[in-house]
């Protein structure tokens, strides 16, 4: 009895340090990559008397609004809408046969023991098996992105992060890429199909994203260590 009770006293005891360690966890870090970029300096010059427009001001008279420098904002519609499918089937069989015959003379063949020395084998293998697998992807919504660098072509490079905080955890959606701005609406917006080399992350931390992964008991049974 009393061993029971230094047995119990353990476990408990390794349980509690367990649920400290857990409860110790800090909650993830926001990305440097995605943090805003400062735009440049676009402050006009000191005003030089004896005319009314002056080069160094950025006045665009003639121009839309939209991105076009470091650390102009754009707004990115996320329209991801993505389907796959794959089947394959396979049979596969084999038979083979093999007979041996012995010459016989006058009715007498060769024999040993009074046993024939002729023989026959055969064998057959048969193998079917098929497989198929599914997947759709949706992703919708807004993200306003930052400028963070153009390239001599004109081509901007786009990088932002949006973080919702919720009583059960956090939200993030981050994206990057490249666009034209000739892709770019009069609404400084533009779909998120014509972003060049997107990545587009959607993931989160807290109560609901940690219910939703499966154990490491769990994962062992579903990785291919698992020999069954």
């Amino acid at each position: 009895m009393k061993e029971f009770s230094v047995k119990l006293y353990q476990f408990i005891s390794v349980m509690a340090v367990a649920m400290l360690l857990s409860a110790c966890e800090n909650a993830q870090v926001r990305d440097a990559a995605f943090a805003p970029v400062a735009p440049a300096n676009l402050r006009p010059p000191a005003q030089n008397t004896g005319a009314i427009y002056q080069s160094g001001y950025d006045m665009r008279l003639f121009e839309d609004r939209s991105a076009k420098r470091i650390g102009d904002i754009l707004t990115v519609r996320l329209v991801e809408n993505t389907n796959a499918s794959k089947k394959s089937d396979l049979n596969a069989s084999k038979d083979s046969k093999l007979e041996v015959s012995v010459p016989s003379l006058w009715g007498l063949g060769a024999s040993v023991f009074g046993g024939d020395l002729g023989t026959k084998a055969s064998a057959a293998d048969a193998f079917k098996g098929g497989g198929s697998a599914d997947q759709s992807n949706r992703l919708m919504g807004d993200i306003t992105v930052t400028v963070v660098d153009v390239l001599p072509n004109g081509t901007l490079k786009i990088r932002g992060e949006k973080r919702v905080t919720l009583n059960r955890g956090s939200e993030y959606v981050r994206l990057s890429g490249m666009v034209r701005t000739v892709d770019i609406d009069a609404a400084n917006t533009i779909i998120s199909t014509k972003v060049a080399d997107a990545t587009i992350m959607y993931t989160g931390d807290g109560a609901m994203a940690d219910s939703s992964k499966a154990g490491w008991l769990s994962r062992f049974f579903l990785s291919p260590l698992f020999p069954l």
